[in-house]
Parts: structure tokens; sequence; C-alpha cells
């Protein structure tokens, strides 16, 4: 998980802020899609 996704999860985890941690998550699996197929060497 990028340093700065996982900034801003934590930020949203301890505000309580359901909105921010819904799309944060929706944009971590768009993540892990389109970077997850990928064969790093």
């Amino acid at each position: 998980m990028p340093e700065w996704l996982r900034k801003q999860l934590m930020r949203a985890f301890l505000g309580k802020d359901r909105r921010q941690i819904r799309l944060l998550n929706d944009c971590w699996f768009i993540y892990k899609q389109k970077n997850g197929g990928r064969n790093i060497s």
C-alpha cells in the first residue's frame, strides 16, 4: 500500500470519517486491480 494512502486511511480512521474510509477503500481496490497483474522483477 502506498505511503500516501496509508496516511490518509489512518487520518480517516482516527477521525471516524466513514465516508472517507469507504472512498479510500475503493481507491485501494482499484489500485490493486490496476497494478496487481503487473510482474515486477
